[in-house]
């Protein structure tokens, strides 16, 4: 059996990804939350481990990779997929909370990875996969903290690619749009179009498993997504004036 650990499988995309990657046969996966009794309840049903950890706190993220260095001398999976909502600006939001996103979100992405480097490099080939966001390739006021956040991991993401490519490991990056989760309530907020663009965990979840073992990459979820990102990339000037008349504080 293969060794995955996947961060923020309590719910959503993570919890999705563990059923997935069980229902493939040939994974045991090491399931890593904040919610031990979701843990426990979804590791027992698809016979798989939990550890209860705060990716945020790095000397939690390293203590919960100690003890899985006990119990397997390998990781071939990592997935970076913990994360929080902000739906708050930078200039009205409660300091703490921007603190705390941009903590897990980014920085807890980065401890997890130097916690179990030396496992994934023990199990090469081996494979990373960031769970990103569409945010991290866009910005919008209402989302400041959130979409900095998500900029800062796909940075993270993209630099590891190139660092860890040569050494037997390829970096995913996976940037979903709306996906309905617990944590990201997309129906109850949006209208027209873009209702009918949300998606569901399980199918991130099924593009993650099937990105294990490919050569390493950046891709949307779905596919379509990437155009928000690059338009604002080639037209950053231009998509600033578009938002602020939009939101009613530029003349």
């Amino acid at each position: 059996m293969q060794v995955a650990v996947i961060t923020g499988a309590s719910s959503g995309i993570g919890a999705a990804l563990v059923r997935e990657l069980a229902r493939r046969g040939d994974w045991l996966c090491v399931l890593v939350a904040r919610r031990e009794e979701r843990l426990r309840t979804l590791a027992e049903e698809v016979r798989g481990e939990h550890e209860v950890c705060d990716v945020s706190d790095r000397e939690a993220v390293d203590a919960v990779a100690a003890r899985v260095c006990e119990r397997h001398p390998q990781v071939k999976l990592l997935v970076n997929n913990a994360g929080v909502a902000a739906r708050a600006d930078f200039l009205t939001g409660e300091p703490d909370r921007i603190e705390h996103v941009l903590r897990t979100n980014y920085l807890g992405s980065v401890w997890c990875l130097r916690a179990f480097l030396p496992l994934l490099e023990a199990a090469r080939p081996a494979d990373v996969v960031n769970v990103v966001s569409v945010a991290g390739t866009v910005a919008f006021p209402g989302g400041g903290p959130y979409a900095a956040s998500k900029h800062a991991q796909l940075a993270f993401s993209r630099a590891m690619s190139a660092s860890l490519r040569t050494r037997g490991i390829k970096v995913h990056t996976v940037n979903p749009g709306f996906v309905e989760t617990e944590g990201f309530p997309q129906r109850s907020r949006l209208r027209g179009p873009l209702l009918r663009s949300v998606i569901e965990p399980e199918d991130v979840a099924r593009h993650i498993a099937g990105l294990v073992g490919r050569p390493p990459s950046e891709t949307s979820v779905p596919r379509w997504y990437r155009l928000p990102g690059v338009v604002q990339a080639l037209a950053p000037n231009l998509v600033s004036r578009l938002i602020a008349r939009r939101s009613g504080v530029y003349r």
